[in-house]
């Protein structure tokens, strides 16, 4: 039977930058930024590295479809480097080629970077599909859009569990509202203004009943780790953080294809959750995961996580979001440092910026979002829409 990598691998160092509208900056200044970070952080030098994943999506960074720009620009010769994506989950998957390598013993240190420059490529809200499936997929479904995918969640979930309308969004409302709260603490977040629930409600409408500030934002930014064999760790620093478990699963589709789903879940976010809690022993993940950064695409996207998650039981996540239970002072935090919602979304960096902020709050070094005592944290990445998507789930810990 297959073991997974709990507790064979280390982070030593991590690093990223401010998220956010950087025009004065080109992709390879904010690699070299969050690598300078990392290496500095681990007390390391750039001959000390292994290998390297390089994560990025979008066509700025893109040179052939290769990692030659992470070797050029860090100035890396002649080490083995690979460039992974994954969608949304394109730094996750850096992270995780970087440590199933380390558990493999193939290498010792090794980097892994996600970068994005989507201001730079025109990227908005509401784009036309371009996917794989080109020409056949906008032929299908030619007016699909992100915001009206998980538009489609949303209110499936409020008929599915009885939430009127107003019941629903104003618990939407919430789940951004406690995200910006966190963000403006953070000053690294592309999004740093408070804003309250009355404001979210009263936003232009997307995609009914997704307003104005149940989105995510559009940025540019990178996030690097490095990782190491986890009987060398403390060679480098006194408070390495774990890795605890890293799972994905990739779904084929066919929740569209048959009636049993339901479009109140992700089915692929539950799986390679059940799977990380396997790995790590985790038997009762409300108790016992002390927070998470979760991928927060939409409020919608958040607050059905928290029951993919087992953080909830199903249909109930409006009492926990209402009664504080995800705040920063409530009894399981979510997005400590303000999630896609508010730190941003340069999609080939946002899942190293969330191991970034468990890292940190872990060892006690967030400032004044700074959680009493954690232990373990998760985050989950996802890209795609509900209904065919890839998941990672990542657990960490001391």
């Amino acid at each position: 039977m297959a073991e997974g990598i709990k507790d064979r691998v280390a982070i030593i160092g991590m690093g990223c930058t401010r998220f956010g509208e950087q025009w004065d900056k080109g992709a390879d200044e904010l690699m070299v930024e969050s690598f300078t970070e990392a290496i500095e952080d681990a007390g390391i030098e750039k001959k000390d590295l292994d290998a390297v994943w390089f994560g990025t999506s979008y066509e700025e960074v893109n040179v052939g479809k290769t990692a030659i720009p992470i070797s050029v620009t860090l100035k890396l010769p002649f080490i083995p480097a690979t460039r992974v994506e994954n969608w949304c989950a394109t730094g996750s998957e850096a992270l995780r080629g970087a440590c199933y390598a380390v558990a493999a013993g193939a290498y010792d240190v090794c980097l892994a970077l996600g970068v994005e420059k989507l201001k730079d490529v025109g990227y908005g809200g509401l784009p036309q599909p371009e996917t794989q499936w080109g020409t056949r997929q906008r032929l299908v479904e030619p007016n699909k859009t992100a915001p009206g995918t998980f538009a489609m969640m949303a209110t499936r979930y409020f008929s599915q569990y009885k939430l009127g309308p107003e019941e629903g969004k104003t618990m939407l409302a919430h789940v951004s509202a406690k995200s910006h709260a966190n963000g403006a603490r953070h000053p690294k977040a592309h999004l740093r203004r408070a804003v309250t629930v009355e404001q979210i409600m009263n936003a232009p409408i997307i995609a009914w009943p997704l307003g104005l500030f149940d989105c995510c934002g559009v940025s540019d930014g990178s996030a690097a780790a490095i990782v190491v064999r986890a009987d060398m760790a403390k060679d480098f620093r006194p408070d390495p953080v774990y890795v605890k478990a890293l799972q994905i699963s990739a779904s084929s589709g066919e929740e569209m294809l048959y009636t049993e789903w339901d479009w109140t879940h992700i089915e692929a976010t539950g799986l390679a959750a059940q799977r990380a809690y396997d790995e790590t022993g985790i038997k009762n993940p409300r108790d016992e995961v002390s927070m998470a950064e979760v991928h927060d695409c939409f409020s919608i996207t958040e607050a059905v996580t928290m029951e993919d998650l087992q953080f909830s039981p199903r249909g109930r996540v409006k009492d926990d979001v209402m009664g504080g239970r995800f705040n920063l002072d409530g009894a399981q935090p979510v997005q400590p440092d303000g999630g896609l919602k508010c730190f941003g979304h340069p999609v080939g960096a946002s899942g190293l910026r969330m191991i970034y902020e468990m890292y940190k709050q872990l060892q006690g070094k967030a400032g004044d979002r700074q959680l009493k005592d954690p232990r373990i944290g998760l985050t989950h990445n996802m890209g795609g829409i509900p209904s065919v998507n890839i998941v990672s789930v990542v657990i960490v810990g001391l």
